[in-house]
This record gives structure tokens, C-alpha cells and sequence, in this order.
């Protein structure tokens, strides 16, 4: 039975990916995971310069899932090349770097000072706020999608994805802003925007007033677009958002992701890609299909 799947030229021995800032960059997880069972590890994002994140609190609880408002906190791509590549290095899995920045002169500082380091993939995290643009999302606009693909595009040694924001009118179109851009594969949904006010207190829940919603509550939008970008785009496309077992996962897949990403439910259950890699591998036999890749776009 096969379960590898090929993104943008990189093979992975199967399609289960983490999801950025749910795994930190894999060595908190690592004494409940086998690492080397999965397809990938998705680390945290990672700036051009320390990013202290907002102020607390920053995580709420909400039916369905949570709000977060961690403000990508991060030690900066100096600290990540020094402690942990060398850590991921150690497994047999693939190693995706999260990219975030405030300008397009940020992306392109950490996706140049990656590019001798042996890492697999970049994954732009084009959800981050634009300080030259206002505050706007990089990935709210199709322009800018496509300005920061090429750019980024100009520096990037390793295959490059463009994370895409939900909090659009049209998905498919940012897909084909980024294809349009040179991006090497796409990934979605990052966070829906929501806010959690406390009645008791009569506040926000959030510091930052408002987060990002993660979790199964997100799922149908998740798939939805998942099946609207693979629809718009020939790159591979990755699925995540509200992810929490092996039927979440097939779910993306038949919508044509061809690989995923499990975020919130990390948190709920420590080993939970593992199961999701079973769970896949126990649905393809009972189905009685040899190859993953059979599952990819199957629902038309």
C-alpha cells in the first residue's frame, strides 16, 4: 500500500503534515510522537527578527474550537538555524519552515537566510499584517499575493507555499494570484477571525479583542475552499483547518488536497497524527485501493 505524496518535487512517505504554531518545531511533541512516522513537521512560524507576540490573554475556548491571539511569537531565524533544524535533522520526515513577517522585505530576509539550510519547504504565512499596507493581511489582497509570491520567489531556494488567508470573497482567486506569483504549492485555511467576549466580566476574552478560530468548527469552510483552489489551481494544494481524525483528513483529500495539515486537534490529543496515518492506511485497505494518490480530487 502506497501513502506517499509528492509536493512541488518533495516526497513524503505519507500525507500528514502538522500545522504551523500548533507543534512548535517539533521537539515539545516529541516524546508523545514518533516523528519519524510522519509526513512532515510544519514548524512554528519563524520571523526575519525576535516577535515578542501579543499581549495575554491570548487563547480562549469557544464551542467548536479556539480563539488565538498568540501574535506569532517566535525567537527569530537565528535562534531556529541554531537549535532547532539540528533537532529536526535527527528524524527521517520532512521539514517545513513557516515564514512571517510585517513586509515583503521580511519574507524575502528569512526565505535567503534558509536557503543553504537543509530544509525541504517554505510555507508563507501571508496572514500576517502588512505595516506598510495599513494593517491589511498580505493575503487579503490578489495584488499582494502576487507581488509577495514573486518576491519572494526571487530568493527562495527550497519550493515555496503560499498559506492563504480565509477571510477573503474569493479563495480561488488568491490561488491563482499566488500560481500567478510562481508559487510552488498552496496551503489553507489559516484561522478564521473571531472574537469572544466574557459576560461575566463583560470584556474580551482576548487581550487583542479579536483572534483566530481554529478547530472542527471551521472544518466545512475548510474543505469548501480546499475544493475551490484545487479547482482553480494546477500546484498542489495542502488542507487544513479543523482537522481532528482520519475522516477529517480523506475529507480534504477527496476535495483535492494532497496533503494535510493537523492543527487544534494536537492539542486535544498529543498522538493524533499518528492515528490520522492509520486511520488513513486502515480506510485505503478497507476500500481496497493500493495508492493514496487515488484519493486526491476523487470528489468531482
Amino acid at each position: 500500500m502506497n501513502l506517499t505524496v509528492n509536493i512541488a518535487g518533495v516526497s513524503l512517505k505519507n500525507p500528514v503534515m502538522t500545522a504551523s504554531g500548533t507543534f512548535g518545531s517539533g521537539e515539545e511533541f516529541s516524546e508523545f510522537v514518533d516523528l519519524n512516522r510522519l509526513g512532515a513537521v510544519v514548524t512554528k512560524g519563524v520571523a526575519n527578527v525576535p516577535w515578542e507576540g501579543n499581549p495575554t490573554p491570548r487563547v480562549a475556548e469557544v464551542y467548536g474550537g479556539m480563539l488565538n491571539a498568540i501574535g506569532l511569537q517566535n525567537p527569530g531565524i537565528e535562534v531556529f538555524v541554531k537549535r532547532d533544524i539540528p533537532f529536526l535533522k535527527q528524524f527521517d520526515t520532512r521539514i517545513v519552515v513557516n515564514v512571517c513577517g510585517k513586509s515583503v522585505e521580511d519574507y524575502c530576509e528569512v526565505a535567503e537566510r534558509l536557503s543553504e539550510e537543509p530544509v525541504d519547504l517554505l510555507e508563507m504565512n501571508i496572514s500576517c499584517p502588512n505595516v506598510k499596507e495599513g494593517g491589511i493581511a498580505f493575503g487579503q489582497s490578489a495584488k499582494s499575493v502576487e507581488r509577495i509570491t514573486k518576491e519572494v520567489k526571487r530568493y527562495a531556494v527550497q519550493p515555496v507555499i503560499m498559506k492563504l488567508s480565509p477571510n477573503v470573497t474569493d479563495i480561488a482567486e488568491m490561488a491563482r494570484a499566488a500560481e500567478a506569483g510562481g508559487a510552488d504549492a498552496v496551503s489553507l485555511i489559516n484561522t478564521l477571525t473571531g472574537m469572544k467576549i466574557d459576560i461575566k466580566k463583560r470584556t474580551f476574552a482576548l487581550a487583542n479583542k479579536t483572534g483566530g478560530l481554529s478547530g472542527p468548527a471551521v472544518h466545512p469552510v475548510a474543505v469548501r475552499m480546499v475544493y475551490e483552489a484545487a479547482h482553480a489551481v494546477k500546484v498542489p494544494v495542502i488542507g487544513m483547518g479543523g482537522i481532528m481524525d482520519a475522516e477529517g483528513a480523506i475529507e480534504m483529500m477527496l476535495a483535492g488536497a494532497s496533503a494535510v495539515s493537523v492543527g487544534t486537534a494536537n492539542f486535544r490529543n498529543f498522538g493524533i497524527t499518528e492515528e490520522i496515518v492509520e486511520g488513513i492506511r486502515t480506510y485505503l485497505f478497507e476500500q481496497g485501493i493500493s495508492d493514496v494518490k487515488e484519493l486526491i480530487g476523487a470528489v468531482r
